[in-house]
């Protein structure tokens, strides 16, 4: 599929939507949807940057991009970069969907999902290819807690952004009342007793569902100090606490009170261990022309003007 090209780019950088075969889970009846975006007719030159873009909870890799050629992931390709936004498996177009009988939670998005995407990348661009990652929201802690894991894979990533990403929860507002206190720890778990799983698209609370355990999970690591899996007890926080991740660039929401508080990205980048990086405040005091929500940091039409050129900035310093 084809879209126009931007009006302030040459011809030639009209957009192509390709469908690699599914990643393969080893082990797994799993398939991953990767969608691949590159602009020319004939892909990426053999030199042009990888970017991995991981989408958060209760969502799907249509946070970055839709077929029309809009989104943080187009407006990339149109760029340079050969742009991978996979769909975490169950979600998006990812299969077997999530349903009552989903077993997998964040353990597998973390030790299976991830890796195989990074795999398909190399399998596809070769072992030279320069990788990066970019991330929304639970995305950023998703490959924080791979990259820990797989230090193999850390070496190779040569840099990362992150959107509104934090794993726990201490600030003490109004709103995290509302979405934390009482739907994602109550309500949530309501609806997980009755369908065994959360419909968060059914119920208008996100683009996606999310497992029984996904939710579970999810639900320790944002009221709890420690950064350790449920499955096997592996100390993320303690991974890290030497280095290991690359070059780190945070973006915070100015009207992000609870989602993405910027009190809370900073400790998330700070249990993260040492690592360069950068936190940079989306909002008017912070030289933008507005105050950016947790979603419309990608989404708002002022977005591409303000936010995605400084995504851009931080992956052409670290090339």
């Amino acid at each position: 599929m084809t879209t126009p090209s931007d009006p302030d780019l040459p011809q030639q950088a009209s957009l192509f939507f390709d469908a690699p075969p599914p990643a393969v889970i080893a082990g797994q009846p799993d398939r991953l949807h990767l969608r691949r975006i590159h602009a020319g007719l004939d892909g990426p030159g053999p030199g042009s940057p990888a970017v991995l873009m991981v989408h958060g909870a209760i969502a799907n890799a249509r946070t970055f991009y839709s077929e029309r050629g809009k989104g943080l992931g187009p407006w990339l390709a149109r760029r340079g970069y050969d742009v991978y936004v996979l769909d975490l498996r169950g979600r998006g177009a990812s299969l077997p969907k999530i349903d009552r009988r989903a077993r997998h939670g964040q353990t597998e998005s973390i030790r299976d999902d991830l890796p195989a995407a990074l795999a398909e990348i190399v399998r596809l661009r070769g072992e030279s290819v320069a990788l990066h990652l970019v991330a929304h929201s639970w995305g950023g802690v998703l490959l924080s807690s791979m990259l820990a894991r797989r230090p193999d894979w850390a070496v190779r990533v040569r840099s990362s952004v992150y959107l509104g990403s934090k794993r726990s929860i201490r600030v003490w507002n109004w709103r995290r009342l509302y979405e934390i206190e009482l739907f994602w720890n109550r309500a949530a778990n309501l609806w997980l007793r009755r369908d065994g799983y959360l419909p968060a698209a059914r119920l208008g609370m996100g683009a996606d569902d999310e497992t029984a355990k996904s939710l579970r999970q999810s639900q320790r690591w944002v009221r709890e100090r420690g950064w350790v899996d449920g499955d096997d007890g592996f100390d993320y926080a303690a991974a890290l606490r030497q280095g290991g991740l690359p070059p780190t660039l945070y973006l915070v929401g100015g009207n992000d009170p609870v989602r993405g508080h910027e009190r809370d990205v900073r400790r998330f980048a700070a249990e993260s261990g040492p690592h360069p990086h950068a936190i940079r405040l989306l909002a008017r005091r912070g030289g933008l022309g507005r105050d950016y929500g947790h979603v419309d940091m990608l989404t708002h039409a002022q977005a591409e003007q303000e936010v995605y050129p400084l995504v851009l900035d931080w992956l052409r310093s670290h090339r």
